[in-house]
């Protein structure tokens, strides 16, 4: 699966203009990190049609308005959109969307962590729970919603060029203005987790976990595959692991990491060419037999039947 880097974005979202040059940011070379906002009525006129959207792991964040009916693929997931969203996007997890309709409208901002991190040099972007891979990055919202959110867009648009010296601290603090809007929106459950002792090993399973993924190459296979491998690098009994994301997700460990390499497989059987072997291989499994076996009995589907 390929990586977006912001080079290609631009190269990807130019095609069929007369140069590229428009579409950059004056300050393009000389910042520190990478921020740009895009009208999506704008892009649409220049490309007489909707820009390509590729399903791929993107190297930058992208916060989008978009108002339009859409679908969604985050994931392994799909999200219908029938009038207006707010979408979140992180480098650690593929996506794309596909406009059902020919009117659509709104706004994206795209930027890197080390744009936010300049301005703070302990924040982490990856923290924040709407960019947590166990996050809600995608909300149908209101009209009233849209007329805030797109505020917000019209003066980072607007900021971006007016040649005062430090707009790009006020752009930091718009980008800051969306994220905060957006977890906002999540569940309070998401927002405020506990600190007690059995909730911090949960929660230090669940970041270690996503750090085995995504898997990039077929060459690349999963550190850690079983409970007792996490446990062991958390430094916990295998069952003291067990009884405390029992007690704070109502599941076993197994099950969230037999979820997790579902997940994956579901994203590499329908998003690569790679065979089934290379697959079965790099989530952990010797024998193709042992991954259709387990894929089966937790899709009731094959995995060639899937893909």
């Amino acid at each position: 699966m390929e990586i977006i880097t912001i080079d290609q974005f631009y190269q990807d979202i130019s095609v069929g203009m007369e140069n590229m040059e428009s579409l950059l940011p004056q300050e393009y070379i000389k910042q520190i990190g990478h921020f740009n906002v895009f009208n999506i009525a704008d892009l649409r006129e220049k490309h007489k049609s909707n820009p390509p959207m590729p399903y791929n792991r993107r190297a930058y964040y992208k916060i989008s308005l978009v108002i339009g009916k859409n679908k969604v693929e985050y994931a392994d997931k799909v999200i219908n959109i029938e009038n207006q969203g707010l979408l979140f996007a992180t480098p650690k997890i593929p996506y794309h969307y596909v406009p059902q309709d020919n009117d659509q409208t709104g706004y994206f901002c795209v930027f890197t962590d080390e744009f936010l991190m300049k301005n703070k040099s302990n924040f982490s972007l990856d923290n924040l729970p709407i960019f947590r891979a166990d996050g809600y990055p995608v909300f149908q919202i209101s009209k009233e919603d849209v007329e805030e959110i797109s505020l917000i867009f019209k003066k980072m648009y607007k900021e971006m060029s007016s040649d005062y010296a430090f707009k790009y601290d006020l752009l930091w603090n718009y980008v800051l203005e969306l994220i905060h809007y957006g977890q906002k929106l999540q569940p309070a459950t998401a927002l405020h987790p506990t600190h007690n002792a059995s909730a911090r090993v949960s929660s230090l399973f669940l970041e270690l976990l996503e750090r085995q993924f995504p898997i990039e190459s077929p060459q690349q296979k999963l550190n850690l595959r079983t409970a007792r491998d996490y446990a062991d690098r958390l430094a916990v009994h295998v069952n003291h692991l067990n009884k405390v994301l029992k007690e704070n997700t109502g599941k076993t460990t197994t099950n969230i990491i037999s979820e997790r390499i579902i997940k994956e497989a579901k994203i590499l059987l329908k998003q690569t060419d790679w065979n089934i072997s290379e697959i079965a291989y790099c989530l952990g499994f010797e024998e193709i037999a042992h991954f259709s076996n387990f894929f089966k009995k937790q899709t009731s589907l094959a995995p060639l039947g899937f893909r």
